[in-house]
């Protein structure tokens, strides 16, 4: 296993396309300096804010890339056959892969991290903001939940690759999955706060959403950056509770994935 997972970490830093990202991400990245340096108010929090946003749709790209570029090339190409040649199961190949898609997140995580953390440092310095942010821990807690945020996606993508026919698939349904998680808690907090007044839409979306709910999560629970913006207290209660969610989802996800790929008999 630890051989798979060598080799995917390789495979991983070698693609042309990952090389790309990785650079419009340090971009984005300075893009959020130059946001606030520009600002004429707060430059510091709006630097962090923007940072953050771009943090975590680099991070969601790169790791989709990368699980297209190990499980779903690898299927379409019929190069998969070559590993599974092997004596090990094929959960083993699937979690080796998953292993070090995280753990080159990770890495990246870290680099964009320093660079936002230098960013939102020296963003328009001159300026004496009313709130000030916080670098310490809340600006790691808020890493964290990208992170897991990030795993999350990625698990779907996973799951996506296991019964993919177009390596395609796992980038398009992980975008999807990506971007309704965000959105769903801030539709869910509408929609049950009356929709201003419009109970003809309350009616119509209360119960879809629901159920969509116990879907998909709520991945906008996994950013706290406003207790780096704003210098505010952590809620670690709620930052537990997220955490609980998210892992639980991971595995459920890594779980039906295992099971698919174990049952599937082409590729």
């Amino acid at each position: 296993m630890f051989a798979l997972i060598k080799s995917s970490l390789q495979i991983g830093l070698r693609g042309n396309t990952i090389r790309g990202i990785a650079l419009f991400g340090a971009f984005l990245i300075f893009l959020a300096y130059l946001t606030g340096s520009f600002s004429p108010r707060q430059p510091q929090t709006v630097a962090l804010d923007v940072g953050f946003s771009f943090l975590r749709i680099t991070l969601v790209f790169l790791a989709i890339f990368w699980i297209q570029e190990l499980i779903s090339k690898e299927i379409d190409k019929k190069t998969i056959y070559f590993t599974l040649a092997y004596p090990i199961p094929r959960w083993q190949y699937l979690i080796s892969r998953y292993i070090a898609v995280l753990a080159l997140s990770a890495v990246f995580t870290l680099i964009y991290a320093l660079m936002l953390l230098m960013a939102a440092t020296y963003a328009n310095t001159e300026y004496q903001q009313q709130f000030i942010v916080n670098l310490g821990a809340p600006f790691w807690f808020t890493l964290l939940g990208l992170y897991l945020d990030v795993a999350v996606v990625t698990s779907f993508a996973l799951l996506v690759a296991t019964f993919a026919t177009t390596p395609l698939l796992p980038l398009a349904l992980g975008l999807i999955y990506a971007i309704a998680g965000k959105g769903l808690g801030a539709a869910l907090e509408y929609i049950h706060a009356g929709a201003d007044g419009n109970a003809k839409m309350v009616s119509n979306f209360k119960q879809l959403l629901d159920v969509i709910n116990w879907l998909i999560p709520d991945l906008s629970r996994l950013d706290w950056r406003i207790s780096a913006l704003y210098n505010l207290p952590i809620n670690y209660s709620a930052m537990a509770l997220s955490c609980l969610m998210a892992i639980s989802y991971i595995c459920i996800l890594l779980s039906l994935a295992a099971l698919i790929f174990q049952r599937r008999e082409s590729f």
